[in-house]
Order: structure tokens, then sequence, then C-alpha cells
């Protein structure tokens, strides 16, 4: 993959990630889905974060393979698959032209990697802050304001009840 071409790295492959590589993929934008060792996606089936375990995945017409490399990423996105790495650190971001990074992980909490060195953060769900930890943040939470993006605060707090 050639460090000049533009890519939105989403971390976190399971479901409400995969609908954002859907939306992102189909428009015709380059991702990579970076992924722990062990992802914790609970609807695997429905999930790139699937393709760690079994090195590719379908999910209706989106087709998520496992790579090790950019080389790899780039042979994957020239056969219209979508790139799922190894990279909990998201490391890749230092060796691609990264234009926007969304975090989708549902970890809660704000994240380790914040606004500097990529153009646009968007955050998924709680534990996000627009304007201190990302560029905006995306609810999660059912309910009237479930997709509302935040350019300034947050999303509404985790209530540890699942949805």
């Amino acid at each position: 993959m050639s460090s000049r071409q533009s890519v939105v790295l989403i971390r976190g492959g399971g479901d409400l990630a995969t609908g954002i590589a859907a939306r992102l993929h189909r428009s015709g934008i380059t991702i990579i889905v970076t992924e722990v060792q062990k992802p914790r996606a609970v609807r695997r089936l429905v999930a790139l974060a699937q393709a760690v375990y079994s090195r590719e995945v379908l999910v209706e017409d989106l087709h998520g393979k496992l790579v090790i490399t950019a080389e790899e990423a780039s042979i994957a996105i020239k056969g219209g698959k979508i790139p799922v790495m190894i990279d909990p650190e998201a490391k890749i971001r230092n060796e691609l032209r990264i234009v926007a990074l969304v975090d989708a992980r549902m970890r809660k909490r704000p994240p380790e990697i914040g606004v500097e060195g990529v153009p646009l953060v968007i955050g998924v769900g709680p534990g996000f802050s627009a304007g201190l930890d990302c560029h905006a943040v995306v609810e999660t939470k059912r309910g009237p304001n479930m997709g509302r993006v935040f350019w300034e605060g947050s999303a509404e707090p985790d209530t540890g009840i699942p949805g």
C-alpha cells in the first residue's frame, strides 16, 4: 500500500464497528480495521473481528481478511477486501496516511490515542469527550439520540446495562 493513499483506520471490529466499516467501504473509502489478539466481539457472525479467528470472514457484502503487513493490506484492498490486522496499539497509523481514526472498540473509557497526529478522530460510544480526546463522538445508546454526532461534549455515560 502506498504511504500516500488515504486510509480511515477503524479500531475494533465488533458489530458496531462493522456497521461503520460497511458504510465507509460501500462509499468507496479505503479502510483498515485493527483488533486485539483475541477479540471479544459478541456477535462474531456479523463482525469483521471474526477474521482474526477464521482468517477471512464474509458479512453481507463485506469480505474481511486477516493481514499482517501494510503490503498484505494493500493486496487485500486491491482485491476488494477489508484488511483486518492484529494491532492493539494501532501502530499501522505510523506507516500509512491516516486521514481519520474511528475508535469503535466500545471500551467506555478515554482512548490512549487522542487527537494528535490524525486529522480527524471519531469516538464511538461512552468514554469520549469531543474537543478533549477526539474531534467528534457518536452516541450509541438506544433511543432518540442514537447515531447523533457530538462536536462538543460526550455521549451518554455507560449505564452498565447492555442494550
